[in-house]
């Protein structure tokens, strides 16, 4: 339980400035950012309520950036531009928050932890990969229902979606770009070789497609339940990404 301050309804801003590279260092700050539940209202602004356990936070994150070569601020605010202190609560209220809130640039940072994601049933490599990226890099609480959706559930792949196609973007490349994990290379090459399946197109033409499309298959053949289709491939996209040279160098650095 956080300790309140007893300056009720007041918030702390980090507006930070990160360098262009390395790209596991931009990823590494945003999930840092994901872990204590900082919410982006601007563009590399973040706040949390104000509270002992969020100062702390914030400074050591604030302390991180700099020593990565970037540049960051640590403020309290009594109210934030734009919007009033009402709207700003609902943000970290579970009962009312939404699933996520996008920020100015496209990206969206998740306001609570646990939900139920939803999609179509009889999942294929999309919507396998999509799930494996939504509980290892954006909802590590994530639960997911195939079925019809229902109130409060966080739609993907699937008609009128929260994270669907958009433009000539795969679903996981959606949730790359507007949950900014799109930095990190790995998950970029897992998302190409995803696009040329789920299209049916050789837009990237990445030599380690047809393995990875031999071992989805296989997946989807062996297993008829849902939930046995997300687990295995989850476990065979650990692998994948593990394989690659920046996630390798992004563990060193860990």
């Amino acid at each position: 339980m956080k300790k309140r301050s007893s300056h009720a309804d007041r918030w702390l801003l980090l507006i930070h400035q990160l360098p262009p590279k390395p790209d596991y260092f931009r990823v590494k700050i945003w999930r840092r950012l994901q872990s204590i539940g900082a919410v982006a209202i601007k563009n590399s602004v973040y706040v949390l309520p104000f509270t002992d356990e969020a100062m702390e936070d914030f400074q050591w994150l604030r302390r991180e950036i700099t020593a990565g070569g970037g540049e960051a601020t640590v403020c309290r605010a009594s109210f934030v531009d734009g919007m009033s202190d009402q709207q700003m609560r609902a943000l970290f209220r579970p009962d009312h928050a939404p699933a996520a809130r996008p920020a100015p640039d496209g990206k969206v940072a998740m306001s609570k932890r646990g939900r139920t994601w939803v999609t179509r049933p009889d999942v294929h490599v999309d919507r396998i990969a999509s799930a494996w990226l939504i509980r290892r890099f954006i909802d590590p609480k994530a639960r997911f229902a195939f079925s019809e959706p229902k109130a409060g559930m966080v739609r993907f792949d699937m008609y009128e979606g929260d994270y669907t196609h958009e433009g000539d973007r795969c679903t996981f490349e959606t949730l790359l770009k507007r949950f900014g994990l799109d930095a990190d290379t790995s998950l970029r090459t897992i998302g190409e070789m995803v696009h040329d399946l789920d299209c049916k197109e050789d837009k990237f033409g990445r030599p380690e497609t047809a393995g990875f499309e031999r071992m989805i298959s296989g997946v989807i053949k062996r297993f008829a339940n849902d939930d046995a289709r997300v687990a295995r491939g989850a476990e065979l996209l650990d692998t994948f990404y593990e394989s690659f040279p920046a996630a390798q160098q992004r563990s060193r650095t860990h």
